[in-house]
């Protein structure tokens, strides 16, 4: 006969396989789902831009599987737990360990060890793995999938060092790499001391610097000025074309440092997407707790016996796990485009629902 230290530990194993082994084998099989959509919608595309097919595999869908495990895994972490707790609910495995008595609190220990699995799985792909797959698998869109569009943006105003250096370009050609109506001011604590004006600037990708063209350059140093012009000049200034080009995509690229230090550079420029960039930042880290905080909720949810078997717990924590989702989206754009700060913005979903979570397991069964 089993002592009960013995009995925790092959339960805690048995739940732990349990919990990992439906997450993997439920979210694989939605993979494999939405690939094969996926390929019959793409296919035109594959043949018609001759894709080879070693791409298509290695360089798009086997980067594409690191993607759709993250965006969806506290989702399928909370249905994986809904499913089979509410199976041995069903069984009345729930009531037989609780009746040796094992408390409903230590139950939870192996769940909440296989959510933090999967949250520092996910952090990790998040953070690290997933950027370097996307560049592979953008790069193959744009090459093979996406047309390129001309990008045109206008009205340009950016600080490109801390020391008070402004640039203005009334429009930017990225096609060209060339803008119109350029202006660069430096100020000092005594005000305006450089200004330079020209019709417009080109960028030389040979050199990487900046061709002025047609500029007119004023100095003031106290009460003297000075005027000069000229056709051209090359110069190496602190900006790139894509400072002028600003794209939401690139945070897709970036792991959580080079994150972190773009988005110091773009508090730098006054960047008019800052708040999305923060919000993005703080939802590689929100997103992950996430799992624990479901997977608390699903535990409770679903671990006494009730009428109607299965089916009802797993329409309750269907329509759970969709209010958080929608919750999160409503939250991060009130961030986007209203005052809400981000760090609540993407923590408040994980703060309402653990307070859900505690309640439920106050009422779960002893």
């Amino acid at each position: 006969m089993l002592n009960k230290h013995t009995l925790l530990k092959t339960i805690d194993r048995y739940i732990i396989k349990k919990f990992l082994g439906t997450f993997f084998l439920s979210i694989s099989l939605i993979i494999l789902i939405v690939i094969i959509f996926d390929v019959s919608e793409k296919i035109d595309d594959f043949i018609e831009s001759k894709a080879p097919l070693n791409e298509i595999i290695f360089s798009y869908y086997l980067n594409f599987i690191p993607y759709f495990v993250n965006l969806f895994s506290s989702l399928f972490a909370f249905i994986s737990v809904i499913y089979f707790t509410a199976k041995m609910a069903s069984n009345t495995e729930i009531i037989a360990i609780l009746s040796s008595g094992i408390s409903f609190r230590r139950l939870l220990v192996p769940y909440m060890i296989s959510a933090f699995i999967l949250a520092v799985m996910s952090f990790y792909l998040a953070n690290f793995l997933i950027p370097y797959a996307n560049q592979k698998r953008l790069a193959f869109e744009n090459r093979y999938i996406k047309v390129p569009s001309r990008n045109r943006t206008r009205d340009i105003h950016l600080q490109i060092k801390p020391a008070g250096t402004f640039v203005y370009v009334q429009s930017f050609t990225d096609e060209s790499k060339i803008g119109y109506r350029f202006t660069l001011e430096k100020i000092g604590q005594k005000g305006l001391y450089y200004k330079m004006e020209a019709d417009y600037i080109k960028w030389d990708s040979l050199s990487h610097k900046w061709k002025i063209m047609d500029y007119n350059i004023r100095t003031i140093n106290n009460m003297k000025e000075g005027i000069r012009s000229g056709k051209e000049l090359d110069t190496l200034l602190n900006l790139k074309p894509s400072d002028l080009t600003p794209k939401l995509v690139d945070v897709d690229v970036m792991n959580f440092t080079q994150l972190r230090k773009f988005i110091d550079d773009e508090k730098l420029k006054g960047s008019e997407n800052l708040q999305f960039y923060i919000v993005q930042k703080d939802k590689r880290v929100a997103s992950p707790f996430a799992t624990i905080v479901l997977t608390l909720i699903g535990v409770s949810l679903s671990g006494r016996k009730i009428r109607g078997g299965i089916g009802i717990y797993l329409g309750a924590g269907i329509t759970i796990s969709f209010a958080y989702i929608l919750f999160m989206q409503v939250s991060t754009t009130f961030a986007n485009f209203g005052n809400m700060p981000p760090l609540i913005a993407v923590w408040l979903p994980n703060v309402l629902f653990l307070m859900l979570g505690f309640y439920l397991l106050k009422t779960a069964p002893k």
